[in-house]
């Protein structure tokens, strides 16, 4: 059983290599949640998933929100919906820096992030990661499974599907900004199936149990 650690935010300590807010801006929104977690939610950007007000991933804005009531509704968090409690889930995103207020980081700025979230991915070690968007299900796919040059990224088809990794099975969520009618329930379903059997894993063999 691993025993990570317990703190709840930037449990590893990740310092951000570069600052592009002002003065009295937050700097970048780090890790959130159970350092033990089977599930590693994964987000794009403080700019988009939220988190530069209250310093965690997934809140304030639509998305974010949208993301936490899927979360309380498969049991995931509890408590604040600014600094909710979370049991087996962990959330980071790809670019952890905060971008000023309504710009986009730039590619090179995401390259130099990469290795941050990859030191954090592998050390949470979860079963399963749950990539929100196209930016971080483009990256998830193509860094830790093979199947990216297999799959058109058409985020309305692989929203909420099951797809193996290396060592990790791939839920992608679509943008919850974009989600038609039945795409939260679609997800919620998803999760409890995943919950109501054995996920876990053979690290690096990419086979399910169960």
């Amino acid at each position: 059983m691993k025993n990570v650690t317990e703190r709840t935010s930037n449990p590893f300590g990740l310092r951000p290599p570069f600052d592009r807010t002002g003065p009295d801006e937050r700097t970048a929104v780090f890790g959130y949640g159970d350092a033990n977690a089977d599930f590693h939610l994964i987000g794009d950007h403080p700019g988009v998933h939220g988190g530069r007000r209250s310093g965690v991933p997934f809140t304030e804005t639509e998305s974010g929100v949208a993301i936490g009531e899927v979360a309380r509704a498969v049991g995931f968090a509890e408590g604040p919906t600014d600094r909710p409690t979370l049991e087996n889930l962990y959330c980071s995103y790809v670019h952890m820096c905060c971008p000023p207020e309504g710009e986009t980081p730039t590619e090179e700025e995401y390259a130099i992030l990469e290795r941050f979230f990859d030191a954090e991915l592998r050390a949470i070690n979860a079963h399963i990661l749950l990539p929100v968007g196209e930016r971080a299900t483009d990256h998830v796919l193509r860094e830790y499974t093979t199947q990216r040059g297999r799959l058109d990224l058409d985020m309305a088809a692989l929203h909420a599907s099951e797809i193996r990794g290396r060592g990790f099975l791939v839920v992608p969520i679509r943008e919850p900004t974009e989600w038609e009618d039945t795409d939260r329930e679609a997800l919620v379903a998803r999760l409890e199936a995943i919950l109501g059997r054995d996920y876990r894993q053979t690290k690096g063999v990419a086979t399910r149990v169960g």
